[in-house]
């Protein structure tokens, strides 16, 4: 992210801006997907996190992957190894260490389950080696939060001062929060409109389908997702709901204005972070900074910069799954996939949303993150709504009729969501049954439990 393009054209009107958006519109048939899984990682023999050094740090797990597996790249930040790619994909860290794998742009949801799968083999097998764990959990759930060391880039360093100042739990969702994140790609203006609605609106529905971290710091937090919930108190001013989406079919130009007024954090040339100093990019724009003037390379960077529920850049990202054991992490993407890439099924599933009451979006979202499937939502619940948007789903997988080398749809990736939804069991749940149960709220047996294994 440290780094500026050396042709990256400057921005001399906020039309740029808004062309920046057209140009990732897409015929149907050029169409993608793409999945981003993070994991927390923590010691195997004492659930701790662990540093970015040492024989069995987070640096050593990226040397080691870099050794074995011979399609990955090294990407350095001064002497410290960061991330890998391979030139479809790339595997980089979050603040406390959590794993992430961005996917490639698949062309179907068989693509990214063979990924998927290929991922937790390569890390369970270095994991092994080192003596790591990785969670299928969307907290780290046993080390305190000022115990978890910070990884060693540049930008973190930025953003941990920015967020002491913009909400309370803003270093929990840097150190200790895990997603699944799912990317679309869209036609036009409208049709990303029209997606983005959905998307955003869905966002509670979401939380309460993948709910997946009940236990933070050793300790049960009476919440199904509390990291949705830690996304409520994080900064304002980047993260949460953008209710303009739900109003206009002009969304590009919406989204812009949007991105235009939130501080930035930083301007980057070469492996230099300059700090933004609260300067918004509309003021970047204007006035410029440190000498520097604005390019479209400082706006895409800044776009990645936004925690919104719904993400816009070239392409459409939905954010608010808690991250998942490995036979549910493409349970959210296969229902958004199955609502978002077939027009019936969207206008249906919008019609079912519609119903809710939208100006009330964060509230849902609180109630999502407290209650998972039983939230209320008017006269029903959650899981009422999630069982039809489901079927709605899947009917849009099945007429896509994308088939696999044995010839079965996409819907084998909805199946397990399905019955989670039906049984009104999310992860959360049978975390909560066996921890107040069998466990005794011990946290060990947590990390036992959520453990990735090679298949």
């Amino acid at each position: 992210m440290g780094t500026q393009e050396p042709d990256s054209p400057e921005i001399d009107s906020v039309d740029q801006l808004e062309e920046y958006f057209q140009r990732g519109c897409k015929p149907r048939e050029n169409w993608k997907i793409g999945v981003e899984y993070e994991k927390p990682v923590v010691a195997a023999d004492t659930g701790e996190s662990v540093p970015y050094e040492g024989e069995r740090g987070i640096g050593r797990l990226l040397g080691e992957m870099l050794e074995r597996y011979e399609q990955w790249r090294g990407v350095h930040e001064g002497d410290a190894l960061i991330a890998l790619r391979d030139g479809k994909a790339s595997i980089t860290l979050e603040p406390g260490g959590q794993f992430e794998m961005s996917g490639q742009q698949c062309d179907s949801l068989h693509c990214v389950n063979q990924e998927l799968h290929q991922h937790i083999e390569e890390i369970v097998g270095v994991g092994e080696a080192l003596g790591l764990a990785f969670l299928g959990l969307a907290l780290v759930p046993k080390t305190p939060l000022q115990q978890i060391p910070w990884m060693p880039k540049a930008r973190y360093r930025i953003m941990r001062e920015i967020m002491e100042t913009t909400g309370s739990l803003g270093h929990r969702m840097m150190k200790q929060t895990a997603t699944v994140q799912c990317n679309f790609d869209y036609a036009s203006e409208s049709d990303a409109a029209r997606k983005m609605r959905l998307a955003m609106a869905m966002s509670p529905l979401l939380v309460a389908v993948s709910a997946n971290s009940a236990v933070l710091d050793g300790r049960a937090t009476g919440y199904r997702s509390y990291r949705a919930h830690i996304w409520s108190d994080t900064d304002p001013a980047r993260c949460g709901f953008t209710p303009f989406v739900l109003n206009t079919e002009h969304v590009f130009s919406a989204y812009a204005d949007y991105a235009l007024d939130v501080p930035m954090y930083f301007v980057a040339r070469g492996s230099r972070l300059i700090p933004a100093e609260g300067k918004t990019f509309r003021r970047f724009l204007e006035e410029g900074h440190r000498g520097e003037r604005a390019t479209l390379t400082d706006w895409n960077l800044h776009l990645t910069t936004l925690f919104p529920e719904v993400r816009l850049k070239t392409y459409i990202e939905v954010r608010a799954a808690d991250s998942q054991p490995a036979d549910l992490m493409l349970g959210t993407p296969a229902l958004m996939k199955g609502l978002l890439y077939d027009d019936d099924c969207l206008e249906a599933a919008w019609a079912e949303v519609a119903r809710w009451p939208l100006d009330e979006l964060p509230r849902l979202h609180e109630e999502a993150s407290r209650h998972g499937l039983l939230a209320a939502v008017g006269r029903h619940t959650m899981r009422d709504y999630a069982a039809e948007l489901c079927a709605i789903a899947r009917e849009g997988l099945e007429r896509a009729a994308c088939l696999d080398g044995a010839g079965h749809d996409e819907t084998q990736y909805i199946d397990k969501l399905q019955e989670e939804v039906a049984a009104g069991k999310t992860p959360a749940e049978r975390v909560i049954e066996l921890w107040e149960g069998e466990w005794n709220g011990d946290v060990d047996r947590l990390i036992e439990y959520a453990t990735y294994r090679r298949h």
